[in-house]
């Protein structure tokens, strides 16, 4: 029995990653039966769970070396942002926008005018995806600390280059991991000294001293509850690894000395920048309901093709699939037809989880812009 999937274009064996950005999305419909495209894989496909990210890390030098014309060590960001945009270009616009959004925004920007300190949550794989185009003007002179959440899903290289990027900038970047608590009493007692003016002022105008009080914003899970649940060292408010978990502003008290406002996730009300919008479905940033799945899947395999951290044979020793020319689709197919009865949605599903926990090591889809 014939089934009708995509076939990618065979890249050229003179310079293919120009074809790449000339074509790279381009496919053709082929009819191939079934046994054929699974012909080259075992029958029963085991995935493996894979080494540890330092392992993983530690022979990525390697991983790199076909299609890119020998590409070793360092990926061509700008290059990746270019495709990425062809990428995107024919796909249904992605947009999500809750009705508790809207009234937390508005809240929010009353909630700010009470703040000392302002502390921006971030993801470390996506830091520019996951910054709101209005921040800035909200929070006009106030402080502002920044914390790149997840610190343990990107390699040194890249914790060393938004460092340095950000520093430049004079902002304060914190790295942190609101699941295992690293950072978080560093954070804590930064926006103490951050805001050690305040109560000198008080004390000044005759007042009594209060606690500092610290809004934590950022986009929807990016670890904002987590990351205040650590700082507490208890459970205090409500946590979970999808977005739109929390639904209210709330105000905790962190010792004598600091009030915390935890927030929902707030996004603009329409993305008008559609690469941002697939990392963010592709870390899990926004909700499953305004992307397909299969799509988003197909764009994170060509992006992971082209990352020297992970190449097409991590992606090989995963699945036992082998990336042909790099066309994410036909990778989906063959592992849907393998692993999962042709259920496509299914095996996109396992691509991106597999991204989500880490599976191929450190991996950072950005870097700061030159």
């Amino acid at each position: 029995m014939a089934v009708r999937v995509s076939a990618c274009f065979s890249l050229p064996k003179t310079n293919p990653t120009q074809f790449l950005h000339r074509h790279p999305l381009r496919c053709r419909n082929q009819v191939v039966s079934a046994k054929a495209l699974v012909a080259s894989s075992p029958t029963i496909l085991q995935i493996s769970e894979g080494k540890s990210p330092l392992r993983r890390q530690e022979e990525s030098t390697d991983l790199y070396n076909n299609a890119s014309g020998g590409l070793q060590g360092e990926c061509d960001w700008i290059g990746l942002e270019a495709d990425l945009h062809h990428w995107t270009r024919p796909l249904r616009p992605m947009q999500w926008y809750p009705g508790h959004i809207a009234k937390t925004e508005k809240e929010l920007k009353e909630q700010l005018k009470l703040m000392d300190v302002v502390i921006e949550v971030r993801d470390a794989r996506i830091p520019l995806s996951t910054s709101h185009p209005q921040m800035d003007s909200w929070l006009g002179n106030r402080k502002r600390i920044l914390v790149l959440n997840r610190e343990d899903m990107i390699s040194t290289a890249d914790r060393n280059a938004w460092s340095t990027y950000f520093s430049r900038q004079g902002i304060k970047v914190v790295f942190a991991n609101g699941q295992l608590g690293m950072g978080s009493m560093k954070l804590g007692r930064l926006a103490k000294s951050l805001a050690v003016g305040v109560n000198a002022k008080r004390r000044a105008k005759g007042l009594l001293p209060r606690p500092v009080r610290a809004g934590v914003v950022g986009y929807p899970n990016v670890g904002k509850s987590s990351l205040i649940n650590r700082l507490l060292k208890r459970r205090m408010c409500p946590a979970a690894p999808r977005p739109g978990v929390t639904r209210q502003l709330r105000w905790v008290h962190f010792g004598k000395d600091l009030e915390l406002l935890d927030s929902p996730g707030i996004l603009p009300m329409r993305i008008s920048d559609q690469t941002a919008a697939i990392k963010l479905a592709i870390c899990d940033d926004i909700g499953e309901r305004s992307y397909d799945v299969a799509d988003v899947a197909t764009i994170l395999v060509q992006m992971l093709t082209r990352l020297p951290s992970v190449g097409s044979k991590a992606l090989y020793r995963r699945y036992k699939i082998d990336p042909d020319s790099f066309c994410g689709k036909i990778f989906v197919e063959k592992l849907a037809l393998q692993v999962f009865g042709g259920d496509v949605s299914q095996a996109a599903f396992r691509v991106l989880t597999d991204f989500r926990k880490g599976k191929f090591g450190w991996t950072s889809l950005e870097r700061p812009p030159q």
